[in-house]
């Protein structure tokens, strides 16, 4: 496993990390604890130091809880990240986020965030603590400024923000000190790089964690058919490579990475990833599952990569059939 400092930061994070989502055991279909387990802990046993997790990850805390049993004696093994600001919601129509979600930053909801992941997580610090999204209605300040509180405590090594824009950004590092950023990105999902996003992070010397590598999975080359969606399966509502509009084209792009996986031996995920870790300005990129042989599968991407010839032929691909 290679390693990357996240930013100015000081902390030395897996090029690969693992994103604990699918843990929350209701958004990309039911996982048993005891399975979420022992993925966390074979990333440990392949040099995957970076856990990612959050408080919204299952309507229970599901996932924090299930990082806090796996990581139980193997907490210095480990860089925890989790986030802030996003609740789940019984029901839908809420005004932030499809599937049951709400956003809010009021100070005194945030610092009861902290500690009760603190708890949950079976730890006294985290390592890199997220503002998960935005909040346009309590605004993002007093939370930021908690941020750069808790670094001078110790109760967090490093602030950082998810899915902010540029102006965010720079505010957030004016008032909260932060270190890093956690956009989406993948080969299907690429505007944190035209929006400026990530030029600007890696600029600016910013860790800069990406999610989605997978894009919910379709970029494993596995899925023949879209995922319907369900009580705990909920994917193609965030993912919009899924939607019809959008499955044929993407699948002809997954074809291109089928040729160049064939040609090198590897697998679609790895060509996938690859291309993630290819970016400029890239600390890290979470990569998630629940099986722990497809964990070590997955995570052979970091031993490699590809060539300049592969990386146009990928884009050019991307052109001609996404546009």
């Amino acid at each position: 496993m290679k390693y990357r400092k996240f930013g100015n930061s000081g902390i030395d994070v897996s090029v690969l990390g693992l994103g604990t989502w699918p843990l929350g055991n209701d958004f990309f279909g039911e996982v048993d604890e005891s399975a979420g387990i022992a993925v966390i802990q074979k990333a440990l046993d392949i040099g995957i130091n970076l856990i990612d997790t959050s408080p919204a990850y299952g309507q229970a805390y599901e996932s924090e809880f299930t990082v806090g049993k796996a990581l139980k004696g193997r907490r210095d093994k480990a860089v925890i990240s989790t986030k802030c600001g996003v609740h789940r919601v019984l029901g839908t129509g809420n005004y932030a986020i499809s599937g049951g979600y709400t956003r809010c930053l009021a100070p005194d909801a945030v610092s009861a965030e902290l500690e009760n992941s603190l708890k949950r997580l079976g730890t006294d610090y985290i390592d890199i603590y997220f503002i998960h999204w935005p909040d346009l209605n309590n605004g993002n300040d007093g939370a930021l400024e908690l941020l750069a509180k808790w670094k001078k405590e110790g109760k967090i090594r490093a602030g950082a923000v998810s899915n902010f824009s540029v102006e965010q950004i720079k505010n957030a590092i004016d008032k909260g000190g932060i270190s890093g950023i956690q956009p989406q990105l993948s080969l299907f999902a690429q505007g944190s790089i035209n929006d400026g996003v990530i030029p600007f992070a890696a600029d600016k010397d910013l860790g800069i964690m990406t999610y989605g590598s997978l894009g919910g999975g379709i970029l494993t080359g596995a899925f023949k058919e879209p995922p319907k969606s369900g009580a705990r399966e909920l994917r193609s509502g965030f993912y919009d490579s899924f939607s019809p509009a959008k499955w044929e084209k993407c699948n002809k792009v997954v074809d291109t990475l089928r040729e160049i996986a064939a040609g090198r031996n590897v697998s679609v995920a790895e060509v996938a990833i690859n291309w993630v870790l290819a970016q400029k300005g890239i600390s890290t990129a979470l990569i998630g599952t629940t099986k722990p042989e497809n964990l070590v599968m997955n995570a052979a991407a970091a031993d490699w990569e590809l060539s300049a010839a592969e990386l146009s032929k990928i884009s050019e691909s991307c052109k001609k059939n996404l546009g």
